[in-house]
């Protein structure tokens, strides 16, 4: 099972968003491309549903959002 990290962001506002969430994407890129980790973000910023999957998947790895009551959650994983 892959390790979990959780970035929770909410209060932030896009480009902010998605500058942390590239800086934990880049730390942890090789357990992400092996699927030993996956990133959850925690975000209150619309923008950052677009930015922040568009970003992972153009360095190759894939990304779901999920609407929350509180926001949104996106989650970054391991390309297969």
């Amino acid at each position: 099972m892959a390790r979990r990290l959780e970035l929770d962001i909410r209060g932030q506002i896009c480009p902010s968003c998605l500058l942390l969430t590239l800086k934990a994407i880049n730390e942890e890129a090789e357990a992400l491309r092996r699927g030993e980790a996956e990133i959850v973000v925690t975000t209150d910023d619309r923008q950052a549903t677009a930015t922040i999957p568009a970003a992972a998947e153009r360095m190759g790895y894939h990304a779901e959002v999920a609407s929350l009551d509180e926001g949104y959650r996106i989650r970054v994983f391991g390309g297969r």
